[in-house]
């Protein structure tokens, strides 16, 4: 199996699964989580900080702390890679929080997430099409 047919073999999961995510608010979306900061007590100044977590679509994001730089993934370890290239030549700290999240910046990441979104609309709407 080559690399590209590993790919969009995972495209495609993602997007099946998104579609098939059950939807706990009034309006039909799973409510994504706002990042709040961090506590200053927490962590310094020095040390830049990442959230790493899953959006809605269940795509992996890492968003700096400070919203200065951010992108979508389709693997965690692409996200983590991400966030250790960002904040070279130091390390950084990696926050995971348990909720949904979405990007609220630039996609910086993988630029062939715009392919796997338009997938997912596709396949969501030929999925309402059967239902019906």
């Amino acid at each position: 199996m080559t690399l590209q047919m590993c790919e969009e073999a995972a495209m495609a999961a993602i997007a099946l699964q998104a579609v098939h995510r059950r939807p706990t608010s009034a309006s039909g979306s799973v409510p994504a989580t706002a990042l709040r900061p961090l506590d200053p007590d927490v962590l310094s100044a020095s040390i830049p900080a990442f959230f790493i977590g899953r959006n809605k679509a269940g795509l992996w994001v890492a968003r700096e702390a400070r919203g200065r730089v951010g992108g979508l993934f389709l693997f965690k370890s692409s996200a983590v890679d991400f966030a250790n290239r960002e904040s070279a030549p130091t390390r950084c700290a990696l926050v995971f929080p348990a909720e949904t999240f979405e990007l609220d910046i630039e996609n910086r990441g993988n630029p062939l997430i715009v392919l796997v979104e338009g997938a997912k609309r596709l396949l969501s709407r030929v999925v309402a099409r059967r239902r019906t």
